[in-house]
């Protein structure tokens, strides 16, 4: 336990929980307090699910993380770096879309709210395709435990972020009879948190070298074919730059293996999306208020959350990864039934402590050992796109495909069924786990199977 502890005393482990942080900020924007706001403010159910389905832009940023590998920003990169130069872009972007919230409420319609959470979602996808890329060139797998440390740090401050802003927005939207100071407030700290990217030093990495290397190889695998040299080395720069990481991942993991991975990545959280959504939903029509959503689901969720990653992560290094995807998979979805419970009972505050405390618990189990997980499947080479890949396929999980989250509790017309349904909906995940353990070992030996070494 005290190696284990040690490794946090690393500093590139403080940069990647600051950059956490800034990675999981954004949700304090679209995520329980935009659902509340809207729900307060008298939009149906579906309504609700269909514009916080703004966050699938989430799902597709695996399409322009390509750019963040190779193209380098006019001043941003070459003064900060390629990883920081995208951030500080992307972190501005976040900055604009919440002030727009915070100017333009429901009063200029929903599409414009849309635009505003749009801007937010777009920038914060951005964003975390460079801060993932930024953390796992700062920690490479050569690392072995100490990734697995990077991956907790990541996800305590991911919580933080989502959390911890979150909740003191609540808390200012109920004090103030007023989600637009609330916003505001938020706005203010996107601003902030530029500060922190301009504070930390840009990782090392043979990136920009194994990448020309590549690049030299198709424009000699090129050199018999139509067209000029400028074209070819257009050709080659695209064929680099959009379809090697693909192929890459494919090719090294083989086509079988690879599909698995990616459906698995799709369904895994595909219950904890359904509910996540639809919560804030619940906690105003079951009777909660704003402030204690705000103490509870935030501040309390908060220092539970952060307390269980760091235990999660020395779990995940002991007995590995393929165990904690495993436990925590039934475990996630077992949570589920709390809410169940509350749905029947009404709007107790103790029940309600008790369903954050289990939620937290088996949440960040979860997120760390898929996050250990996929970032040992991505290519040093290739990181943020091949990352952004993965984690992509799984943000379609929680934001498209829960679009349908609002219809289906409607439909249901009963809050304890809905959330008993999404309890069963990780059991398809779990067999798949299963069927790719044996592949996976090949490749990965004890790093999947038991702790990583290092």
């Amino acid at each position: 336990m005290n190696s284990y502890l040690r490794m946090f005393l690393d500093r590139r482990v403080a940069f990647i929980f600051a950059l956490g942080f800034a990675s999981g900020f954004p949700w304090s924007i679209i995520g329980k307090l935009f659902g509340y706001w809207l729900s307060s403010a008298g939009l149906t159910r579906a309504d609700i699910a269909v514009l916080g389905g703004v966050a699938m832009i989430y799902a597709f940023n695996f399409l322009w993380a390509p750019l963040l590998d190779r193209v380098r920003l006019p001043w941003l990169c070459r003064r900060f770096g390629q990883r920081r130069g995208w951030i500080l872009l992307a972190q501005l972007g976040i900055a604009t879309g919440a002030l727009g919230l915070a100017l333009i409420g429901l009063q200029y319609g929903p599409l414009m709210v849309a635009v505003a959470a749009g801007l937010v979602v777009v920038f914060g996808a951005t964003q975390d395709v460079g801060i993932d890329a930024y953390r796992i060139e700062t920690i490479p797998r050569e690392e072995g435990r100490k990734m697995a440390a990077g991956a907790s740090a990541a996800t305590a401050g991911w919580w933080t972020g989502a959390g911890l802003p979150g909740a003191a927005a609540f808390i200012i939207a109920g004090r103030t009879d007023d989600f637009m100071a609330a916003f505001l407030f938020l706005a203010v700290c996107a601003l902030g948190l530029i500060l922190i990217t301009l504070l930390i030093p840009e990782p090392e990495s043979l990136r920009e070298q194994a990448q020309a290397e590549d690049e030299a190889r198709v424009r000699q695998a090129l050199a018999g074919t139509p067209g000029g040299r400028r074209t070819r080395q257009v050709e080659a720069w695209l064929i680099v730059t959009v379809l090697q990481p693909f192929a890459e991942f494919f090719r090294r993991n083989g086509l079988q293996l690879a599909l698995a991975i990616l459906v698995f990545a799709l369904i895994f959280k595909i219950g904890e999306s359904f509910m996540g959504r639809m919560t804030p939903v619940f906690y105003q029509e079951i009777g909660f208020t704003p402030e204690q959503v705000g103490w509870v689901s935030g501040v309390f969720g908060w220092f539970t959350m952060v307390v269980f990653v760091i235990i999660s992560g020395m779990i995940n290094v002991r007995f590995g990864i393929f165990r904690g995807l495993l436990i925590s998979g039934i475990v996630m979805a077992l949570a589920n039934l709390n809410y169940a419970l509350i749905a029947l009972v009404g709007p107790s505050l103790n029940l309600f402590i008790f369903a954050e405390v289990v939620d937290n618990l088996t949440t960040a189990f979860s997120t760390v050992a898929y996050v250990s997980f996929i970032s040992y499947l991505t290519s040093q080479v290739y990181t943020a796109t091949q990352y952004a890949l993965l984690a992509s396929i799984s943000n379609f999980g929680r934001t498209s495909m829960a679009m349908a989250s609002g219809t289906l509790v409607t439909w249901l017309d009963s809050w304890a069924l809905f959330f008993c349904i999404t309890t069963i909906m990780v059991i398809p995940s779990l067999i798949l786990l299963w069927w790719i353990r044996h592949r996976l070992r090949d490749r990965l030996g004890d790093v999947f199977a038991k702790a990583p070494p290092g």
